[in-house]
Parts: structure tokens; sequence; C-alpha cells
């Protein structure tokens, strides 16, 4: 069993947000069968509230295999860049995939690889050969991807390797 469990506090919208990580993670480019990517459970307000009865209070799910909790409860609390998930993305096509699917419907792109998706949960969607190239024997190399990140929002793999190869 999982010794520790992301819990996510959202105001209203905790099955909502659930189905809508749970589709883009089953949709990703080269997912399959969608890996470990589900809905596990809802649990639901009754007549003793605190909120509207039949609506979701808990909704557990599970994104490739990590499990999540998203807890309806209300809006005294709200997310920061402080938490973020980081993707690991193996080719340009899952960066832009993620990046469409998170940042659709009202989310927001910020810089190097960084985006909030519709509910203000801040994702980090980096591909595998920035970290390859930011940790790259040839310090000149290293430097010049880093400096190629920094102007970017949506990280370009073709953008970096460009970079880190111009003398």
């Amino acid at each position: 069993m999982q010794k520790i469990t992301p819990y996510l506090w959202l105001n209203d919208q905790a099955e909502e947000a659930a189905n809508l990580y749970v589709d883009v993670f089953k949709s990703r480019p080269g997912s399959g069968s969608g890996g470990e990517s589900k809905v596990v459970d809802v649990t639901r307000y009754g007549e003793a509230g605190p909120g509207e009865p039949g609506t979701a209070m808990v909704a557990t799910f599970e994104l490739d295999g990590q499990r999540f909790t998203a807890l309806n409860g209300g809006p005294q609390f709200t997310f920061t860049e402080a938490v973020s998930f980081l993707v690991s993305c193996q080719s340009q096509e899952e960066v832009d995939y993620f990046w469409d699917a998170l940042t659709s419907d009202g989310g927001e792109e910020s810089q190097c690889g960084w985006l909030k998706d519709r509910f203000g949960l801040s994702w980090q969607i980096i591909p595998d050969r920035l970290m390859e190239l930011l940790g790259d024997p040839d310090p000149g190399r290293s430097q010049r991807a880093m400096q190629a990140m920094l102007q970017m929002r949506r990280i370009d793999i073709a953008t970096l390797e460009q970079a880190a190869d111009a003398a």
C-alpha cells in the first residue's frame, strides 16, 4: 500500500478534477490501456451535510498507479505554486499533449515548463531530454540549454538541443 497520498483541497470540483486528470493520463500518447489511471471511489455527502446531499465530498483516483484524493472542502484554501506535480515526458508529443490538455478550458501557461490547470493546480511538464541536457558534463552545453529553457513557456526539445549544440 502507498504510504503517502497527495490530498487536494478544492472548493467544489473534486469529482470534476478527478475525472479530468484520469482522462488526461488515460489518453496520453503511447498510453495503450491508459496505464493505471482510474477513479477509485467517490464518497458523497448525506443528509447530515455539510455539503449538498448527493454531491461529491471526496474523490479518490489513481494516475499511473499513484493514488490521489480530492476533497470538496470549500473556498477557504486554494492552490499555490509552492506545490506542483512534475510529469516526466519521453517525447515532444507527450509534452505537447499534457501541455494542451492541462491548459485547456481556463488553464494558464507559466515559465520553464510550468502551468496551472483550470482548478489552479500547478504542474511541471518536463521532457527527460531537458534534464539530460542540464546535466551534460560539458558546462557550455548545459548553460546554453539552461538559457534556452529560461526563455520558454512550453519546453521545446528541438530548440533546447539546437541551443546546447550552438558554439
